[in-house]
């Protein structure tokens, strides 16, 4: 199996699904006084701003924007064009705003040890060679560079035990068995083995811990009538590490 076999249908479910994911309700957690939770998070693993930051797998670029709000120098890169086109037009109105490009998350087409810092959320859950991935992100950054990552465990007790949902038809498409089987960390049910991912890329410093606001945050969206079941609470973590000096 190739790297398209397991890359391509993955990004071409995102691509499709730009106008989606900024329309879930957990979109609001990025806007206006709610979008503060985000940014602490962010701003307790970044270095002091002005930084130069990479946001890899940025998507709409709801944490771009983020970093720039911080202060941040930010570039964007993702492969799901649908969802880049969505990035700019945010972007479009800011001063100095993040520059998104078209560009593997695995092997980011850029130069080495150009930032300050790499970020990711929601990222190393659906990548292909994961460990690969952070050792090609160590190699972006300066020394003593930062690196933070959010995700969660989506899927710990498999991807295929939410194949019968009718509204996931599409993800499902995408998200084949020989997909499933190429992302490591896709079904992991320990947050440890994505800190553990992160050591092997040759990180220093690796530290994990809950993000309980996000998930009271989420907690609040999931009580208000309009959205509901929309909304599933799940504990997120933090991952921050460094690359040596």
């Amino acid at each position: 199996m190739t790297d398209s076999d397991v890359q391509e249908p993955i990004t071409s479910y995102w691509s499709g699904h730009g106008p989606d994911y900024d329309a879930h309700p957990t979109s609001r957690l990025h806007m206006g006084e709610a979008a503060q939770r985000w940014q602490q998070v962010w701003a307790s693993a970044l270095p002091q701003a002005p930084a130069d930051v990479l946001d890899v797998g940025t998507g709409t670029g709801q944490v771009a924007v983020h970093l720039w709000q911080l202060g941040h120098r930010v570039t964007g890169v993702d492969l799901a064009e649908g969802m880049l086109d969505l990035a700019r037009a945010k972007a479009a109105e800011l001063d100095d705003p993040p520059v998104f490009r078209v560009g593997d998350a695995v092997r980011p087409p850029l130069t080495a040890a150009s930032f300050d810092a790499v970020t990711a959320r929601y990222l190393l859950w659906t990548l292909r060679e994961p460990v690969q991935a952070l050792r090609n992100w160590h190699e972006l950054l300066r020394p003593g560079g930062h690196l933070a990552v959010v995700d969660g465990l989506w899927f710990a007790n498999g991807i295929d035990t939410t194949r019968d949902r009718p509204d996931e038809t599409e993800f499902h498409s995408a998200y084949q068995p020989h997909v499933v089987r190429a992302l490591t960390l896709a079904e992991s049910a320990d947050p440890q083995d994505f800190a553990a991912a992160v050591r092997d890329a040759g990180f220093v410093d690796v530290r994990i811990r809950d993000l309980p606001e996000i998930q009271a945050a989420e907690l609040e969206l999931s009580r208000d009538p309009a959205v509901g079941h929309r909304v599933d609470p799940r504990m997120q973590f933090l991952i921050t590490a460094r690359r040596a000096p």
